[in-house]
């Protein structure tokens, strides 16, 4: 209940004090208030005093009242203390008079409850699992108005005083996290278990084809997730540099390379048992032709260095040759280009990465001859990609562009196909492999053709490897009816090793399967989405096996390439 306070001091001095002024015949000035809020609102909390202390002017002799908005007085001095057990919004008027004259102030006093920080965490009370490697962040959310404090602390260890707690899950094991808050109200804690497991222990997997991403200034690139397993509910969340730029079911995001420099890009998976993060560098380099290099007479049609050749598993991979690293390999390619001799590339999605000597050219007509053997009845597809040098370090690790050739955008073709071999158990066996269709078969062990010991290529250190690209759809088929006679027919245009009535620029049959070219154009480069790429010049190409087949007794169906040309020097 309200207390009133009533001082019988105050109102016989006041009595006094006018009785005073009247004698003298002097009229006082009439009081003002001048509030300790400007608003005249006051919050306070349940069982607290608040006291409320105006200013004031012109009070010689004065009465003092504050009163309810029913006219209830609650007190006659120049100061209020105010306390209430019950919550609400409490409106007083205090008025001072003398002779003088009055002046009012109203005020509102909000009586709140005692706010404590209390904290909500979802998924405290189950604990969390966190991926080896990966970081989770904990944000929760903490019910007080007031000034907090916070505290974390792992396994009885300070390890934080921030509102938000970013775990590193370095070494595997449980981990005890506490949070403490505590204000003026009151105080709250909360503890929870945080596991940190290994891929193999949570059964989760993803995988992302690079960390680390170079791109021309004003272009956009695609980032990827790639063979998630066991995600289940997983929500994704996109940052860069910190700041979240999408969240939900989307495992891919496009990057705009808006301003020049680095950026760092999280992605962040959590479902209901599990988070994994991983982080990804984004380097934003100079507009395009910053890094061009402009050709001469002296500059070469041929391209004259391979950067990288991986074929897929096949039968005339190791045969021959011997190569226990990528260096050595590509030393291969490179003799066996430079005599105009076939290097094989495998099944599917083997390929090999060449440069030249000086940037090719966008003309808008052909600007790539890409030497095969292709007759007609057997044609074995290669994709072609190519890349600029967008950093200027003379390396082919910036943004790959396909080239679209005939089959692009039909439904029978699969962009993001991947298959994965693994090492057979002992020589002279077939490489089994599969896909990210569902899909299974093998390499065929061709014992009465090629004998080497193994069709996986030596120089792969690990038992099973991914290669991945566009796979189109197969045509070849058993003439015969008895497998004896195996037709790989062609396609339209835009493919290496290819019979093609449009690109090869010819009406030779070759019969003889003779080095034959196939013919490319740069502004056939597309961008992730499907869109022209509209690159003004290239660096770098590679070429790919685009179909995953076999043709009976002849085994997998595989890209031959004799040589890569700058066709603009050779028009």
């Amino acid at each position: 209940m309200m207390r009133r306070i009533y001082s019988l001091i105050l109102i016989v001095s006041a009595g006094m004090m006018l009785f005073s002024c009247r004698e003298n015949g002097i009229t006082p000035p009439a009081p003002r208030i001048t509030l300790d809020s400007e608003s005249g609102i006051y919050t306070t909390k349940t069982g607290r005093p608040i006291i409320i202390s105006p200013e004031y002017e012109n009070v010689d002799g004065s009465v003092y009242s504050w009163t309810f908005e029913s006219g209830e007085e609650i007190s006659s001095a120049p100061v209020l203390e105010f306390v209430s057990d019950e919550t609400g919004r409490y409106y007083i008027t205090l008025t001072v008079t003398n002779e003088g004259g009055s002046d009012k102030a109203d005020i509102m006093i909000n009586v709140q409850e005692l706010t404590p920080p209390l904290i909500t965490l979802p998924g405290a009370d189950e604990g969390f699992v966190v991926l080896q490697g990966s970081s989770l962040e904990f944000r929760p959310s903490v019910a007080s108005s007031l000034e907090t404090a916070y505290r974390w602390s792992v396994d009885g260890s300070v390890v934080s005083e921030e509102p938000v707690y970013t775990f590193v899950g370095e070494d595997k094991g449980d981990y005890l996290v506490r949070l403490e808050t505590s204000n003026e109200d009151g105080n709250d804690s909360v503890e929870f278990t945080v596991s940190v497991k290994s891929p193999e222990e949570v059964d989760f997997s993803w995988t992302f084809p690079q960390t680390e991403y170079n791109m021309s200034l004003g272009r956009r690139i695609l980032l990827r997730i790639l063979d998630i397993q066991n995600a289940f509910d997983a929500v994704y969340t996109w940052y860069v540099d910190g700041s979240q730029v999408q969240q939900g079911e989307r495992t891919e995001y496009a990057f705009s390379g808006t301003e020049e420099g680095t950026f760092t890009v999280m992605v962040e998976m959590r479902s209901s048992y599990l988070t994994a993060t991983q982080e990804l560098t984004i380097n934003v380099c100079p507009s395009e032709g910053t890094y061009y290099r402009q050709g001469s007479s002296a500059s070469l049609p041929e391209c004259n260095k391979v950067y990288e050749f991986l074929p897929a598993p096949g039968q005339f991979v190791n045969e021959y040759y011997t190569a226990a690293t990528m260096e050595e390999a590509c030393a291969y390619a490179e003799s066996r280009m430079a005599q105009t001799q076939y290097v094989s590339l495998g099944g599917f999605g083997g390929y090999i990465v060449v440069g030249f000597d000086h940037s090719i050219d966008n003309d808008g007509d052909y600007n790539l001859a890409i030497t095969g053997n292709a007759f007609d009845g057997s044609s074995e597809p290669g994709i072609v990609w190519v890349m600029q040098d967008e950093n200027g370090d003379g390396l082919p690790n910036d943004t790959w562009y396909e080239l679209k050739g005939s089959e692009y955008g039909k439904a029978e073709t699969c962009q993001d196909y991947a298959v994965t071999y693994y090492r057979p158990e002992a020589p002279a066996m077939a490489v089994p492999w599969t896909d990210n269709k569902g899909g299974s078969g093998e390499i065929d062990y061709l014992g009465s053709f090629h004998r080497q010991d193994y069709y996986y290529p030596e120089w792969v250190e690990e038992d099973s490897y991914t290669l991945r690209g566009t796979c189109l759809k197969a045509r070849n088929y058993d003439a015969s009816g008895n497998g004896t006679y195996w037709v790989n027919p062609a396609y339209d245009w835009g493919y290496v090793d290819n019979f093609s009535s449009i690109d090869r620029l010819t009406e030779d049959d070759n019969y003889n399967a003779a080095p034959a070219d196939n013919h490319f154009r740069i502004s056939d480069a597309v961008t992730f989405d499907g869109r022209p790429a509209e690159l003004k010049y290239i660096d770098f190409v590679k070429v790919q096996v685009g179909i995953n087949t076999k043709s009976g007794w002849l085994g997998e169906v595989s890209t031959e390439v004799f040589g890569v040309k700058d066709f603009n020097l050779l028009k």
